[in-house]
């Protein structure tokens, strides 16, 4: 007898429909897996035999067929344990075919029967959603699974429920029970604020102004000189996610199993931070079955590159498309995968291999050529692509000594969330939230710099022979100036302010 089961694999973040066709026959004892199966999903074979005896069923001494269709499409991971069951008992008449045909079914099976934990589980919802079935999954997913408010879940904790319910109609856990589960890990406390940084009044505020209009920046300064301290502190002055961003990253960890419901905030934007040594493929993903890396990580959020300088080389040119495009695209023989990378980079580097260059208290031991070695490891497209460029000098003995309080994070995040919502009405008719994505056609639109501030740009660009990415990016930061002090137009002010942001531009000019 044969049997059609539906389920869905994942390529790269998306979820695909998969039928599991199950047949069983005589002939000599076997189980034949086809349909570009990889060593995971072979291995179900062994499981699903455990699982089934088991759960009370007896398994046949017959040959069984299973393949998952379509059979171009590579499947991976023990996900289709449930499936494959579901279909093994249905084809022997231990289970009602007719009803499974309103289901589709996701999960990995223990050699008792139990349901573990499966990844994915949010886009496999909405792949499902969009074939008007409910999933049937693990009850491990339930604080995950709780994100979506119209979540098409029923929730199992073995095999043998799963069973009852399709025969019995034995109730199983439903997804309002996993949303209210759920809603306790919905925000969390930084336990990092700007209050507790001594000095560094600029670099705040050039940090505040990058926050509030997604700009990249790029902190140069000396060992010791809170240029880690001050990015630590950045999610904490991030602005709210919208309904769609929280659904867009919760997909993308989901996809990868990073998600910890029990400890993840699910309103807060990623900050992720590799460490130096990281491989090209580790920040963009790949591998045989694409995964995301830390780029479509950050999505939505922070990319911090800390010790900029000691980044492979091939690993930072990875960055310089979808620092332009807003995502990464992976090719493989039968296909391309598009990852959503919109974030916003955030990086810092010593001025020289020593450190102390333009130290005031201590004296740098590089030669010309060792500083200029030591600056060309960070290419001119990668830095054009990096809207400011500020120093972050050694603090001193005053300001290290100061009682009086600083500003607080919370004071920042007002202010850069009044500047997000004039950006996000003055974009609502167009395909971006932010200044930093404005291409030429929005720059020309919503860019009007006065008289003055416009001579003082040209001005800017004959001594400084800035490129034409660099003007476009001084406009975008003007726009965001303008935007906290709440200007219609761009004043002189605020493209003296964003020029002063080209530190490196300066020096070379």
């Amino acid at each position: 007898m044969t049997s059609t089961i539906y389920s869905v694999t994942l390529w790269g973040i998306d979820a695909f429909p998969v039928q599991i066709e199950v047949d069983v026959t005589s002939g000599l004892p076997q189980m034949i897996l086809v349909g570009l199966p990889d060593q995971a999903v072979k291995e179900s074979k062994e499981r699903v035999r455990a699982a089934i005896k088991n759960s009370g069923f007896p398994f046949p001494s017959k040959k069984i067929i299973i393949n998952l269709a379509p059979a171009d499409m590579k499947k991976e991971g023990p996900c289709f344990d449930l499936p494959i069951a579901i279909g093994i008992l249905a084809s022997l008449g231990h289970i009602h075919s007719e009803k499974i045909r309103d289901y589709a079914f996701l999960g990995e099976l223990a050699l008792d029967g139990r349901l573990r934990k499966t990844k994915g589980i949010i886009p496999a919802m909405l792949g499902v959603r969009e074939t008007h079935r409910q999933l049937i999954a693990p009850l491990e997913n339930e604080a995950e699974a709780g994100v979506l408010s119209d979540a098409p879940l029923l929730l199992a904790k073995n095999l043998s429920e799963v069973v009852r319910f399709l025969n019995e109609g034995a109730p199983l856990k439903s997804p309002t029970t996993a949303r209210k589960d759920s809603e306790a890990v919905s925000s969390i406390l930084y336990p990092f604020d700007f209050q507790e940084v001594k000095g560094q009044r600029q670099a705040k505020r050039a940090l505040e102004v990058a926050v509030s209009g997604a700009h990249n920046i790029l902190m140069v300064g000396p060992p010791g000189s809170g240029k880690s301290m001050l990015a630590r502190r950045l999610p904490g002055i991030l602005p709210d996610l919208s309904q769609e961003e929280i659904l867009e990253i919760m997909k993308i960890h989901s996809a990868v199993d990073s998600l910890v419901a029990e400890r993840r905030p699910i309103n807060r934007r990623p900050f992720r931070s590799p460490h130096h040594t990281i491989s090209p493929a580790g920040l963009a993903g790949g591998g045989t079955f694409p995964k995301p890396g830390e780029i479509t990580l950050a999505h939505h959020g922070v990319l911090f590159l800390d010790e900029l300088s000691e980044f492979r080389k091939d690993a930072l040119e990875v960055l310089r498309a979808p620092m332009e495009d807003g995502k990464l695209v992976i090719s493989r023989a039968r296909a391309s995968i598009a990852f959503p990378a919109r974030f916003m980079l955030v990086t810092a580097m010593n001025p020289c291999k020593c450190g102390f260059l333009g130290d005031t208290r201590r004296a740098c031991r590089c030669s010309l050529s060792q500083i200029l070695a030591y600056r060309a490891k960070i290419s001119g497209p990668l830095l054009d692509r990096i809207d400011l460029h500020i120093e972050v000098p050694a603090v001193k003995f005053k300001e290290l000594t100061e009682t009086r309080p600083a500003e607080n994070s919370e004071a920042i995040r007002l202010r850069i969330q009044r500047a997000r919502d004039i950006q996000k009405e003055r974009f609502k008719a167009e395909k971006i939230i932010t200044n930093s994505e404005m291409g030429e056609k929005e720059i020309k639109k919503h860019c009007h710099p006065s008289p003055a501030a416009l001579k003082l740009l040209e001005t800017a660009l004959e001594e400084l022979g800035l490129s034409a990415r660099a003007y476009s990016r001084i406009l975008k930061v003007g726009r965001t100036l303008a935007d906290l002090s709440e200007s219609e137009k761009i004043l002189e002010e605020h493209l003296a302010e964003a020029i002063q942001y080209r530190l490196l531009d300066r020096q070379s000019g």
